[in-house]
């Protein structure tokens, strides 16, 4: 049975940890296949909330297995504190599987993000710092080190004997002052080899032997498409493909493996970093959205994000490049209590209307957005949201209702999940 890719439309923190957790009851396998630990998934369980950035969002199922692929870059000391977090709080962690061929984040892509950061001036990504673009950069480079590289010492030993000079000659061509010790570096990091061999193995295999039994299958994406390296806000985004298509690349199974993908919207647009945002708000819109939507601060590097209307430029672009076969708005909530609610439903630029999102930056910081208006609904409490969803879809407030009937117009997919909460109990899933 072909599997369900669920991953983000905007610039990530959609909900998607909140949707994968959600859907992940019915599933047997949940595979992360893109990104690293700069990603932040957000699940709340009863009164408990847990923050994920490398174990997959269905973790807390026992009965569903989790696997971090190929396509993911691991940071070891940022997972096993993460497995050690679940362990505390009443959660083996036994359910987890690991590609051998996952690259590794080393201490050198730490020191290295940090000091390109610096020197890039206004093309600064604003980076989380944890060494993922110089991971991905030495695994395109053909001199990265792999899971399969930690459960072999000699292996391991040897390319750092190679890397760690090259990686000092450039950071001291950089202008930094940081001194690699590899036999250090070697030391701890065969230590977390034999830590975490116990969950490695060619996840590919395991992942195929799932689809062809008939396994149902989720692939968890880890950042929002408007990150994607070739379809994002270059250079303002990540150092992975956040698209739909990456979940066969980062899996190690064939296209014909995914059946449906369900696009994460929020029903707001927020992000962290810099980088143009046509439809930022900078006012009290803008405040009550921040708080009211969570604490709207990243879940990874705790940063204040910025807020604006829900975009369907950007919106219509995550449609085409995903494939989508159906949406999961989120947060809905959050904009209960005002009169009015906006979408930005296109660009203008030189006189000119644009409803296609652009590559060119000079348009796109430039662009000023053309908004239409939406009646609000009510401003209810969790428990309350908690009862109408319960109900179905044909207890949200009518307003909201037709909201949602814009935004599946606008990307050309239907509603398949609605959430009015942050618990499980909040959310609707509408039958395909």
């Amino acid at each position: 049975m072909p599997g369900v890719v669920v991953l983000g439309c905007q610039f990530g923190d959609e909900g998607k940890g909140k949707v994968i957790d959600y859907l992940a009851e019915r599933a047997d396998l949940v595979v992360r296949f893109h990104g690293g630990a700069n990603a932040g998934h957000t699940v709340l369980v009863g009164d408990e909330k847990y923050a994920f950035h490398l174990v997959p969002s269905g973790i807390l199922r026992p009965a569903t297995m989790n696997v971090i692929g190929n396509g993911v870059v691991v940071e070891p000391p940022a997972l096993l504190q993460e497995l050690e977090d679940l362990r505390k709080r009443g959660h083996a962690a036994e359910n987890l599987r690991i590609s051998d061929r996952a690259h590794i984040v080393m201490p050198y892509h730490k020191v290295q993000d940090r000091v390109e950061e610096d020197l890039k001036g206004r093309l600064k990504a604003g980076t989380t710092g944890r060494g993922i673009g110089p991971a991905y950069e030495d695994k395109v480079g053909r001199f990265g080190i792999r899971m399969a590289d930690l459960l072999d010492p000699s292996m391991l030993q040897d390319k750092l004997e190679t890397v760690v000079p090259i990686k000092q000659r450039l950071l001291q061509a950089y202008g930094s002052h940081e001194v690699l010790d590899a036999k250090a570096i070697f030391r701890e990091y065969a230590g977390y080899g034999e830590r975490l061999a116990r969950y490695v193995t060619d996840t590919s295999i395991l992942v195929e032997a799932a689809l062809r039994s008939g396994k149902r299958i989720l692939f968890e994406g880890a950042h929002g498409t408007l990150l994607d390296v070739d379809f994002g806000v270059y250079p303002f985004g990540v150092s992975s493909n956040c698209a739909a298509a990456m979940a066969s690349i980062g899996s190690g199974v064939g296209p014909q493996a995914i059946g449906e993908v369900i696009g994460v919207v929020k029903a707001f647009t927020s992000r962290v970093g810099t980088g143009p945002f046509p439809a930022e708000l900078q006012d009290a819109t803008a405040e009550h959205l921040r708080e009211r939507g969570g604490g709207e601060y990243g879940t990874t590097t705790h940063r204040p994000r910025r807020v604006g209307w829900i975009d369907l430029v950007m919106l219509r672009l995550a449609a085409r490049v995903n494939g989508l076969t159906g949406i999961a708005v989120t947060k809905l909530d959050v904009l209960g209590g005002l009169p009015t609610v906006k979408a930005c439903t296109a660009y203008t630029f030189a006189e000119e209307r644009i409803e296609e999102f652009p590559a060119d930056l000079r348009v796109l910081s430039k662009a000023r957005p053309v908004f239409e208006e939406f009646a609000g609904w009510p401003d209810l409490k969790e428990d309350e949201w908690g009862r109408l969803a319960r109900k179905g879809y044909d207890a949200l407030p009518e307003t909201m209702r037709a909201y949602l009937d814009a935004i599946s117009k606008a990307m050309r997919a239907p509603i398949r999940v609605v959430s009015v909460g942050q618990s499980r109990e909040a959310t609707i899933h509408l039958a395909t």
